[in-house]
């Protein structure tokens, strides 16, 4: 959602929208918010608690709180053609009708085994391994001195991911 303020209501609508839009059940989704009024509101936090929806909120006073956030808009900042200014609400809209679509179903990401969101988050993942490994098995087999140390395999598919991964113990490794 891109709109000209932030409100209470419109985060409690774009929340409610996107949880029935992918059907995600109740325990399963955690939103990291910023400490902005709408996402502390009484509203969005009733919302949240309704729909099984954990929220956890950024540090205080720390510019980088949300490294997840902060990569998103660095890669969306950086993509060509973004430009120094919109001039409407209008052009940032269109700019990012085009910029969420590649984001998600073609810009292969790092942290997540150079998938992409759609492809992980639709369950397609293990699927794009196997092609993957074919194509890797393909090139072995046609240049193995390319790969002096080992066969070579795709990157593994995640199965989370942190923001702030707690510390190993005892306690929560068993």
């Amino acid at each position: 959602m891109l709109a000209d303020r932030e409100s209470a209501e419109l985060a409690k609508r774009l929340i409610a929208d996107t949880c029935s839009r992918f059907a995600i059940p109740d325990g399963q989704l955690t939103i990291h918010a910023d400490r902005g009024s709408s996402m502390r509101s009484k509203p969005v936090a009733f919302l949240l608690a309704d729909l099984g929806v954990t929220k956890t909120h950024s540090r205080p006073h720390v510019s980088d709180d949300n490294p997840y956030s902060e990569s998103h808009f660095r890669t969306l900042k950086y993509r060509p053609k973004f430009p120094d200014r919109f001039g409407s609400i209008q052009d940032a809209r269109a700019f990012c009708q085009r910029f969420f679509p590649w984001y998600n179903d073609e810009h292969h990401h790092s942290g997540i085994g150079l998938l992409t969101p759609a492809t992980l988050h639709f369950g397609l993942a293990e699927k794009a391994q196997q092609h993957r490994q074919s194509v890797l098995t393909a090139a072995y087999h046609d240049h193995p001195e390319r790969f002096v140390h080992r066969h070579p395999k795709p990157l593994e598919i995640p199965t989370e991911v942190w923001i702030n991964k707690p510390p190993a113990t005892e306690e929560n490794t068993q």
